[in-house]
C-alpha cells in the first residue's frame, strides 16, 4: 500500500524521533529528556478536534489530563493509556486520538501520565494506571459507565490493570479496546521475524531494547508485563485490533485466542496493510477513522449491555 505524502510524511517524522531513543537504551551519551519532548511533539502534531477541552488534573497522586467533548452521554468515562513502550509518550502527545474518542463516544476521556521506564521499571507503569482507576471509582463513577482503551505499551495495559483491577477487588470496567497491542516481551511471534522491515514504525531490535529497560530484574513472562501470561478469567469484553504489517501481529493474536480460551468475549480485527497504532492517524487516513468508529460501536455496546 503506498500512502498519501501526508501519512508518509507523518510517519517518516515518528521514526525519526524514534530513532533517538537507541543510543539512550543501549546506555550511550544522551538526553532522556529532549527525545521525550521531540517524540510527544511528533505524536502532538496530529491534530485536536474542534470542539473538545483539554485539562490538567491529579488522578489519587498520578498526573492526568481529561479530554472533554461539547456532550457527554450518561456519564461515560473512557480510561486511555498512552504507547511509547513503557520509555516515552505522554498524554500531551495523544489529544487528537482522544479527542476522537471523546467526541465519538460522548465520553470523558482520562489519561494519566504514568512513570516511564528506565527510571521507574517495571511495574510502575501498571501501578500508577491501577491508581487512576481506582481514582475514577472514588469519584463515585460507576463502573458500568467505565470503559478502558490503550495503544502499544497501552494497549497491553487494558488488559494488564484489568487483571491487577481484579486482584484488587475492584469491580471492573464494562470493556475494553487494545490498539496494536505489545502483548508478548518475549517476542516470540512469528512475526517479529516475517513482519520485521516490513512494518514500517516498529522494528524488533527496538523493541528488545525498551523491553529490558522496562523490565530490568523482572521476567519477559511476567504476567503483569506480557498479558498472553496473565490469568485474565472473568473480564469484560476485549476488542483487539491489530495491523497486518505489525512485528505484533502474531502475539496480538495469541492474546486474543488466550482471553477466548479463558471464557473472556474478545473481538480480534486483523487491518491489511496498516502499521502499528494507525489510529493516531485517524485525520488523514481514513483506516485510523473506520477503526476508531469500530472501537466506539464496540465500547457503546457495552455500555447499554
Amino acid at each position: 500500500m503506498i500512502f498519501s505524502p501526508n501519512v508518509q510524511e507523518c510517519i517518516d517524522a515518528w521514526n525519526t524521533a524514534s530513532l533517538a531513543f537507541g543510543p539512550l537504551l543501549r546506555g550511550e551519551d544522551g538526553c532522556w529528556e529532549t527525545a521525550r519532548r521531540n517524540y510527544v511533539q511528533v505524536l502532538a502534531a496530529h491534530p485536536t478536534p474542534e470542539g473538545v477541552t483539554v485539562e490538567q488534573i491529579d488522578m489519587g497522586g498520578v498526573a492526568a489530563t481529561v479530554v472533554s467533548p461539547p456532550e457527554v452521554e450518561n456519564g461515560k468515562v473512557l480510561l486511555y493509556i498512552h504507547g511509547g513502550g513503557y520509555v516515552a509518550g505522554s498524554p500531551a502527545g495523544y489529544h487528537g486520538l482522544a479527542g476522537h474518542y471523546a467526541r465519538l463516544l460522548k465520553a470523558k476521556v482520562y489519561m494519566p501520565d504514568y512513570r516511564l521506564a528506565p527510571e521507574h521499571p517495571f511495574p510502575a507503569a501498571i501501578e500508577d494506571t491501577l491508581t487512576s482507576y481506582r481514582w475514577l471509582l472514588e469519584q463515585g463513577i460507576s463502573p458500568r459507565n467505565i470503559a478502558f482503551s490503550g495503544d502499544s505499551a497501552g494497549g497491553a495495559m487494558v488488559v494488564t490493570v484489568m487483571v491487577a483491577a481484579r486482584n484488587a477487588g475492584l469491580p471492573l470496567p464494562v470493556a475494553g479496546v487494545a490498539l496494536s497491542p505489545w502483548a508478548n516481551l518475549e517476542h516470540t511471534g512469528s512475526s517479529m521475524l516475517t513482519r520485521d522491515g516490513v512494518d514500517p514504525t516498529v522494528n524488533l531490535t527496538g523493541l528488545n531494547l525498551m523491553a529490558r529497560a522496562f523490565l530490568q530484574d523482572a521476567l519477559k513472562n511476567d504476567p503483569g508485563a506480557s498479558p498472553v501470561f496473565a490469568d485474565v478469567r472473568g473480564l469484560p469484553p476485549i476488542l483487539v485490533q491489530i495491523g497486518e504489517r505489525e512485528v505484533m501481529l502474531s502475539d496480538a493474536m495469541r492474546l486474543a485466542t488466550h482471553l477466548a480460551e479463558n471464557r473472556v468475549r474478545v473481538t480480534l480485527e486483523v487491518w491489511p496493510e496498516m502499521f502499528h497504532v494507525w489510529h493516531l492517524f485517524a485525520t488523514i487516513l481514513p483506516e485510523g477513522m473506520k477503526a476508531l468508529k469500530g472501537a466506539v460501536a464496540f465500547i457503546d455496546e457495552a455500555y447499554k449491555a
